[in-house]
């Protein structure tokens, strides 16, 4: 009697233990492909020829299930706002109407007053303050943390994410690198601004002749070959 009841007693422990280690094998394999997938995706970030299409291939695809596409979604969108952020900047600093702004092109079609080249200039400095300030917010651990700390996801998915994606964002040196190279170009607007507000400012003392600026005085003259040496 007492070996009857034992027998299916016995079966339904084997068949919770069976169903345990199912779930803890197929946790540990859509871990594994998260890393994968994040380990691949690295290695395009980082390679000599960056190929964005297939960036945005991986950042828009989801390889997990479960809490771990939750994770994986998760860190791909911080990782895609981040790009985002990066690209603009890039666009910007490779603008050509930052240098356009003081040729005698932009001085006959723009000037004397020079509306649009002003807003341009007020505009590009505004956004790239900015950018700047988000680019070094990606760089702490609080921004990369916002992107899932509102999912509901117990404890050992938000620690996953946060060591093993995130990891030690804060002693990145990159924001120090691209910081100055924002403020650089930021220092070149300020400039540009204040010639093209000069020469709006003393508008009947200059005029365009042969694809050159030609002064009324030597005053104005002087005036503009300082500013412009300062560049």
């Amino acid at each position: 009697m007492k070996k009857q009841i034992w027998i299916p007693l016995l079966v339904v422990i084997v068949i919770v233990i069976g169903v345990i280690g199912y779930f803890v094998i197929s946790d540990l394999g859509q871990e594994e492909k998260l890393m994968t997938e994040l380990d691949e995706l690295n290695t395009l970030v980082n390679s000599e020829n960056i190929d964005m299409n297939q960036i945005e291939e991986r950042l828009n695809r989801v390889v997990t299930k479960g809490d771990y596409a939750t994770v994986e979604k998760a860190f791909k969108q911080y990782l895609s706002d981040s790009f985002d952020n990066a690209i603009r900047i890039s666009e910007i600093l490779n603008d050509e109407k930052i240098t356009q702004s003081l040729t005698a092109e932009n001085y006959k079609e723009d000037g004397p007053d020079f509306v649009a080249t002003k807003e341009y200039l007020t505009n590009t400095k505004q956004e790239l303050n900015e950018r700047k300030t988000n680019y070094e917010g990606f760089f702490t651990e609080e921004k990369a943390m916002s992107y899932i700390n509102d999912k509901g996801l117990d404890s050992y998915y938000t620690d996953l994410y946060r060591n093993e994606l995130v990891g030690d964002i804060e002693s990145e040196d990159v924001a120090d690198e691209v910081g100055p190279a924002i403020d650089e170009i930021i220092a070149i607007l300020d400039k540009t601004e204040q010639i093209i507000n000069f020469l709006s400012e003393h508008k009947d003392g200059w005029q365009i002749e042969d694809d050159n600026i030609v002064f009324t005085t030597e005053s104005l003259s002087e005036q503009y070959n300082t500013l412009i040496s300062e560049l």
